[in-house]
């Protein structure tokens, strides 16, 4: 598949976070997509681990995608994954983009065939569209009891 992925001109994905996120972020793309493990590929960094060692697994694993282009997803811009991840980009075919999550991560993988500037576009808005304030609804009739009563109490289940 990963030469078939070249040649079509899909884009892979390196998810790089800090332990254990981009394999749990990887895992849960696989749930949804199971086809594309060897497109979506994650790294995940240690506390201790040099930036430099990271750098060597980073930069293996994106040889390892063999992809046309490859759209790097960090979790939190400034520290060490995303600074391995920037020097990675190298030859404009590599994009990189922080602050992961899933929606993201699900829309890119849904849209990985298209061209690399409107697959980070399609991961921007899936990150920005998947994060939703939840109203809670009016709360339901229920009959109450005298909170004087020491026998009947209101319970939620």
């Amino acid at each position: 598949m990963r030469e078939a992925a070249k040649l079509n001109g899909m884009n892979g994905i390196l998810i790089i976070a800090h332990t254990p996120l981009a394999s749990a972020l990887r895992v849960c793309a696989l749930h949804v997509f199971p086809d594309c493990s060897d497109v979506v590929l994650a790294l995940d960094v240690p506390p201790n681990e040099p930036p430099e060692q990271t750098l060597v697994h980073a930069k293996a694993l994106k040889e390892q995608l063999n992809t046309a282009g490859a759209l790097v997803l960090v979790d939190v811009f400034g520290a060490t994954p995303c600074n391995v991840a920037n020097k990675l980009l190298v030859g404009g075919q590599t994009k990189l983009i922080t602050g992961v999550n899933l929606p993201m991560l699900l829309r890119a993988v849904s849209y990985r065939h298209e061209p690399l500037d409107a697959l980070v576009a399609r991961a921007l808005s899936g990150a920005t569209q998947g994060v939703i304030p939840v109203a809670l609804t009016a709360p339901q009739v229920q009959h109450r009891v005298n909170s004087h009563d020491p026998v009947e109490r209101d319970h939620q289940q």
